[in-house]
């Protein structure tokens, strides 16, 4: 075998200090879930993006409500929904939370032949919804991808990130070069 070497044993001690710093590992390297239960309950709220790349011709069925499977939109939004509300079970380690609202929109553009997602989440819980966020952005475009694959199977889904969050020990979020929504 050629190429670089490494020393083990300092890579096993950055490792540790990583661990360390990691709230879903435990000292030994375990996963771990997070005991939330001395945190007090906050109002927590986390909007999330991301889009699906296709065809012009794509974008305008869909928009036009004109896909052979009905309705992309309306079948999106209630897909992203439907999956925040289970986040907890389609990720591991993470809480189930009380959700107070969900949403998720949508805003085409022409220009890069895009559709792009926005959720939002929100809880007044002890652990944050930026993964129910981001898990309702990913089912949606998941669903738009389900529902116009029959005319393009090239569609590319795109950037899910998380784009602000607030409440929690940790403060506010905002991503740098993201503008809000009308």
């Amino acid at each position: 075998m050629t190429g670089k070497k490494f020393n083990t044993n300092a890579s096993n001690g950055r490792a540790r200090a990583n661990r360390a710093r990691l709230t879903h590992v435990d000292a030994g390297g375990r996963v771990r879930m997070v005991d939330v239960g001395e945190k007090p309950i906050t109002r927590r709220e986390a909007v999330a993006r991301g889009s699906v790349r296709m065809e012009a011709a794509t974008l305008e069925a869909i928009i036009g409500g004109k896909l052979k499977k009905g309705e992309a939109l309306a079948a999106a939004r209630l897909a992203g929904i439907m999956a925040a509300k289970r986040t907890h079970e389609l990720i591991p380690l993470c809480h189930q939370i009380p959700l107070e609202v969900v949403e998720v929109d949508f805003r085409p553009n022409r220009a890069r032949s895009t559709l792009e997602i926005q959720s939002r989440a929100v809880s007044e819980a002890r652990t944050g919804v930026e993964m129910e966020a981001l898990v309702a952005a990913s089912a949606a475009a998941l669903t738009i991808y389900d529902m116009a694959k029959a005319i393009d199977r090239a569609m590319v889904i795109d950037a899910i990130r998380l784009v602000r969050k607030s409440g929690g020990r940790s403060g506010e979020f905002v991503r740098a070069d993201e503008s809000e929504w009308s």
